[in-house]
Formats: structure tokens, sequence, C-alpha cells
């Protein structure tokens, strides 16, 4: 099973390299599109049906003959198409049907299969992608899909998470780090509103080509986004406890100089806590959790009671970390020590 899922680390590793160098890559935007950009047939390339396909066909040979447009049409130009009102391949099966069946019967009978054939062969609907292969906005061709690169940069750290429980090298999990961070770095979060095209904290539906985000509401990127931002904070619950594993996490974020981090507890009180130099802190389940870079690892919990429990392990008993979930208040902060 490991040696499976070292593989599979491997694999994605060789994936994202490739994605990096593809046409899925929009360099102007540092993040990916949907699907590779392509150049769209002009309106006189569509519907255009070969003469020689026509002449294989004895009943739209007949019909042309007879002037009947129920089926195809030739232009003045002598070219032939399919009738313009016809949406897919039922508009066309039901437009055969409806052909007198005292005259066309037998020919429709013989060619039905034909024309469904040269009908998809024309339009291909089999392979239609929706608004990614055939629109220019919303999502659509040359776009970015916001909610689509937080589920690849949600993936990427799946694995780089895999890759560190699975003790790969130091070199194969700095890569994938590098892939993820680079992911990270085009969402528009840590954009300046000048690149984004709009204000970097609202989450938007997608950028295309040419112009800044669009759409802008509580798109499903969100919760993507909220889930790697707890990873990257290495805040995970094994088997009921609390776990505290920062692996992800970059120095440059803690603290460069001394700072107050104002929050809200679970009695709707606004409190202030005064940080110092190379701590950061964030609030889970409205306790403030302060990492704090040290020489050993471990933590410390602080109740309001003023009693304090110290431990060298990084994750807390599940009878504990319960009472944090349910947020019963006896804890008024949890003190991580993080190795530098």
């Amino acid at each position: 099973s490991i040696r499976r899922e070292r593989a599979a680390v491997s694999f994605l590793l060789s994936i994202l390299n490739g994605l990096k160098e593809s046409a899925l890559f929009r360099e102007d935007q540092y993040s990916y599109i949907l699907y590779p950009n392509k150049e769209l047939p002009r309106f006189d390339k569509k519907n255009n049906i070969p003469s020689s396909k026509v002449e294989e066909s004895d009943l739209l040979t007949q019909l042309v003959k007879e002037g009947n447009s129920q089926i195809i049409e030739k232009d003045i130009l002598g070219n032939y198409h399919f009738n313009g009102n016809f949406n897919n391949a039922n508009s066309l099966k039901n437009a055969l049907a409806n052909l007198p069946e005292d005259v066309y019967g037998s020919l429709v009978e013989k060619d039905t299969k034909f024309l469904l054939n040269l009908f998809e062969s024309i339009f291909n609907h089999k392979s239609f992608t929706g608004r990614s292969g055939t629109f220019f906005g919303y999502e659509g061709l040359g776009s970015i899909y916001w909610h689509m690169v937080s589920k690849l940069l949600l993936a990427v750290q799946e694995n780089c998470l895999l890759a560190i429980n699975n003790n790969e090298s130091e070199q194969l999990i700095g890569k994938l780090l590098d892939h993820y961070y680079e992911i990270n770095a085009g969402i528009g979060v840590h954009k300046s509103p000048e690149l984004y095209g709009a204000f970097p904290t609202d989450p938007y539906s997608h950028t295309p080509a040419g112009k800044g985000a669009q759409q802008p509401g509580m798109t499903g990127q969100v919760k993507e986004d909220v889930l790697s931002r707890f990873g990257e904070l290495g805040v995970f619950v094994i088997d009921g406890k609390l776990l505290f594993n920062p692996r992800l996490l970059r120095t440059s974020e803690f603290l460069k100089e001394p700072k107050a981090f104002t929050y809200i507890n679970i009695n709707k009180e606004e409190k202030v806590i005064e940080l110092d130099k190379d701590t950061l802190c964030f609030t889970y389940c409205q306790i403030p959790i302060i990492y704090k870079l040290s020489d050993t690892e471990g933590l410390e919990i602080v109740f309001n009671n003023g009693r304090r429990v110290r431990s060298e392990n990084l994750f807390i008993d599940d009878l504990l970390s319960k009472q944090i979930f349910e947020r019963h208040g006896d804890v008024a902060e949890i003190i991580v020590s993080v190795k530098k």
C-alpha cells in the first residue's frame, strides 16, 4: 500500500511538472485554465455538407432534386447545409419522420443511419464540453475557473502531506511544496487589485482572457481555500484528537516584530493578545492558537481558571479535544512550540 502511495506521489509530481509547461498555464495570472484554449471555427465553416456525402444518399439526392428543404438545403453557391432549425440529432429524426411516407418511406429507412452519422461527423456533439469549449466567458475558453484551481491546490496539499507521512525524501517533498505554493500564489487573495482585477479578498467565479475577475459571490472556492489554510497551519483531527503538525507552514509567516491580535471569544467578547516576535496566531473553535518558533516541540494549554498543562507531544487527548470542539469555554489559549 505504501509502495503504491509513493508511486502515486511521484507520478503526481511528473503531472505537475508537465502541467506547468502545458497550454493550461496562464502566465499573466500565474494560474491554470480549465481546458486548453483553441480557435473556434468561423460561422461560414460550420454546417457544411460535402457534395460527395449528399451524392452517397439517395434520399438527399431526391430531396435536392425536388427542392425539398426539410432535411438539407442548397445555397446560391451550390453548397449544402442541414436545416438551420435543427438543434440536435432528435431534430433530424423528427424531420425524417415527418417526410411523406408514401413518397420517401423506403429511402428514409435506408438512409437514416447514414444521415445520423453524417450529422454527428459535422457537428461532433459527442465531444461537447459545455461552455468551457464554446464560450469565451463564464468559465469558457481561456478562462481560469477559480474553484477548480482551489481544488487543485487542495489535492496537491493532500499529496504533500502524504509524502511527509510516508517519509519521502526532502527533495521530493520540497518539489511538491514548490508546486503547492506556486499554485497558492496564483489565487486572488495573494494578488494585487491591479493584477486580480477586483478586490483580492472577494471570491470570484472566473477570470476570462484579457479581463479581470468576473462574477463575485460566495463560490465553492472558499471551502477549498479554508481547508487548504488549515492544512498549511497543520491543524488535524485524528481519532478524535486535535493534532498540530505545521509541516507545510513557512517561517516567513511568523511575526518579525511584536503585534496585537484581536479576536472574539465564545462569549462574543472582543479580546486582545499581545504577540511576541517569531509567533503566529489564529483561532480554532474560537480558541487562540499561538505558534512560536522554538528549538523544541511541545504545547501548553492555558485554562480560563489559570491552570496550565504542558506536554512534549503536539496532540490533545480526545476528552479535552471533544470539549474544545463543543466550545465548553474552559480553554483560554493553546501555545504550540514549533521547531525552527
